[in-house]
């Protein structure tokens, strides 16, 4: 971060170890550890889908079992929580889908502000994970082969980062995993990146929890029409589904989204101003 508090690209040189950068790592410091970090979350991820671990991640899965997890939430709330938090770094760490499921699973078992803190929390810290590992084990590389594209990016980070990362997090278009990456092999500094992915993520997160805190009663009204289903007509015909999806309304979605282009006025406003001063806009 430059002394006017801009964001300086990612440009292979680190000015905080000389001429060294990234591209040639500090002493002790070998490849091997640099990569290892990268290595052990890719076979991570790896073993998840592999056994099909991802699949239990079903709003049909909760609700099956949503009896005994709350039964185990009543005997063991700091336990239940504590591996709900972990369970959730981990999915955010390993980019695997199914971020709004566990926050509305979150919201169910333990209430809307509770989830709604402990999915913050538990979430930026998976982000934060993901930040330093690509930071430190791609950026060395894209910073080498950064094509204009990427060089595109790392201007509007520079100079606007937070804003620009606000309104990433907060308009649910795009993917988390590349909201996690692209802050990292952008220049951004990680102060910048956990404060504006913890702000960001908020209101999607309160969202979700609120609606997990009412999921009993539309599983239930889901069984029941299941129930009256089956006792009409022919089992095969029947099916007994709940979509994620569904629960994102488009007044949601617009919310959010409104959200992020509010974020965006501070950028709006500086280049108005600069073409008022006569500045060249960027």
């Amino acid at each position: 971060m430059n002394d006017n508090g801009t964001i300086t690209p990612f440009t292979g040189k680190d000015t905080a170890m000389g001429d060294t950068g990234p591209s040639s790592p500090r002493p002790g410091r070998s490849a091997v550890g640099r990569y290892a970090p990268l290595a052990g979350l890719l076979i991570l991820a790896l073993i998840v889908y592999a056994s099909g671990w991802h699949r239990y991640l079903s709003l049909e899965a909760v609700s099956e079992h949503r009896a005994a997890l709350s039964a185990f939430v009543a005997r063991n709330y700091v336990t239940a929580l504590a591996c709900y938090m972990l369970v959730y770094a981990l999915a955010v760490a390993l980019s695997v889908p199914g971020g709004a499921l566990l926050t509305i699973t979150g919201g169910f078992l333990f209430g809307w502000l509770v989830a709604s803190v402990s999915t913050v929390l538990a979430a930026t810290a998976g982000a934060v994970i993901v930040f330093l590992i690509a930071r430190s084990a791609l950026g060395h590389i894209l910073a080498r082969r950064a094509g204009p594209r990427l060089k595109r990016l790392s201007e509007g980070f520079r100079e606007d980062a937070m804003s620009y990362l606000l309104f990433l997090r907060l308009v649910p278009v795009f993917p988390f995993w590349l909201v996690n990456l692209a802050p990292a092999l952008l220049g951004v500094s990680l102060p910048v990146y956990a404060l504006g992915t913890f702000i960001g993520i908020v209101p999607g997160t309160v969202a979700f929890a609120v609606l997990g805190a009412g999921l009993d009663s539309i599983i239930v009204a889901q069984r029941e029409a299941y129930e009256a289903c089956m006792a009409r007509q022919d089992a095969a015909d029947c099916t007994f589904s709940l979509d994620v999806g569904a629960l994102l309304t488009p007044e949601m979605v617009a919310a959010l989204a409104a959200l992020g282009v509010i974020a965006l006025i501070p950028v709006a406003l500086r280049k108005w101003r600069r073409r008022q001063a006569g500045g060249s806009p960027e």
